[in-house]
């Protein structure tokens, strides 16, 4: 195990050749593994409020053994969702329905940890089994909020831009969602800031055209997010780790490049970020990504190198030696279980015995134990 990092300590987090089943430290949060049971929309809210669903969903994980279960990206305002359905704690009254959740997960062994954000422009849409279309103000849809006039694709909305008055309550609002996460006993928050969603806009030139301190320098686009992680630290607790989701580059001509994603991380470090869920594009609607297993892992392993950050490694990484082998080889020092997790909530226990880990199973499944047990 590590020592407790906190500061400037980043640099060099894990081991080289520890594997997937190590324990791991972020500030005084103990992980009894490398593995992360990430993000995953789930669109089954009513007004924001975590339903038995959640509670299902989330918590079936926690018993299977992951380190970290993240919920889904929770909105920070109600404007900040992407459906009618999305999670939020934009009210304090979000509190006391997400605290169970909390609770149920931490008492399997995991840590309960929040996504938060704003979708910006890719706010007011259905559901994806709906039609992911936009949802039209009668149908209860509402109007966009960006840093520019700039659509995420030709059949959404315009969006409105923000003034700086906006900008400075949303960032407010993250700290305040950030308290309200500490409330209801979430001990890891993750900014999501890529995925094409507020923070990701303000970031990329393909999105953000404004002309004053948000806009036009690279120090300019940062500064909403820079804003952010402070805005969080001034209300979320020293001793809990602090994550952000970062697509590294937008895959698209004009757009964020990975060496821009470099020339942020100091400030994101200096800001109290302790490490980075390297993902991806989203900022443009034509943008596909590779489907080969790994493929994004040696991009990790180049931020994490060239930043001195700690990373989190994701996209197709469901094969047990594949994740192994991303925090053996110090290309990253978590990995993050999104698709896998869907179709096997108890990946982390089967990984377990196909890598030969002797780990602890919850007392009631150990009847299904490898080898059986009782």
């Amino acid at each position: 195990m590590v020592a407790q990092l906190t500061g400037e300590e980043h640099a060099g987090a894990a081991t080289v050749g520890e594997g997937l089943f190590s324990s791991f430290q972020l500030r005084d949060i103990t992980l009894r593994n490398r593995i992360v049971v990430g993000p995953m929309m789930q669109y089954q809210a009513i007004d924001g409020h975590v339903q038995a669903w959640h509670l299902a969903h989330l918590g079936s994980r926690a018993i299977g053994g992951a380190a970290i279960v993240m919920t889904e990206q929770t909105a920070v305002s109600v404007e900040g969702r992407s459906t009618l359905a999305d999670l939020g704690i934009w009210d304090d009254a979000h509190v006391e329905s997400l605290r169970p959740l909390a609770t149920f997960i931490k008492a399997q062994g995991a840590v309960p940890g929040m996504q938060i954000g704003h979708a910006g422009s890719k706010a007011s849409v259905r559901t994806p089994w709906e039609s992911r279309d936009a949802l039209s103000i009668a149908d209860g849809g509402w109007q966009p909020l960006a840093p520019s006039t700039v659509a995420f694709a030709s059949d959404r909305p315009v969006p409105r831009p923000l003034a700086i008055s906006e900008i400075h309550e949303i960032v407010e609002a993250f700290g305040l969602a950030a308290r309200r996460a500490h409330s209801a006993g979430f001990d890891l928050i993750e900014i999501h800031g890529g995925h094409g969603y507020l923070v990701h806009q303000f970031l990329s030139p393909l999105t953000n055209k404004r002309t004053d301190q948000y806009g036009g320098t690279h120090a300019n686009r940062s500064r909403f997010a820079i804003n952010v992680v402070e805005s969080i630290r001034q209300h979320w607790p020293s001793s809990k780790p602090l994550a952000i989701r970062l697509s590294v580059f937008d895959g698209v001509d004009g757009g964020w490049t990975l060496a821009d994603s470099l020339a942020l991380a100091p400030s994101l470090r200096k800001a109290g970020v302790d490490f980075v869920d390297v993902s991806l594009g989203g900022i443009a609607a034509g943008f596909r990504w590779p489907a080969e297993p790994g493929f994004h892992v040696p991009t990790t392993a180049q931020f994490r190198e060239a930043s001195g950050m700690m990373t989190a490694a994701g996209w197709q990484i469901g094969d047990p030696h594949l994740a192994d082998d991303v925090i053996r080889s110090g290309s990253a020092d978590l990995v993050f279980i999104a698709r896998a997790s869907l179709r096997d909530p108890h990946w982390p226990l089967r990984c377990a015995h196909e890598l030969g880990a002797n780990i602890a199973w919850p007392q009631s499944y150990r009847g299904a134990r490898w080898p059986a047990t009782v």
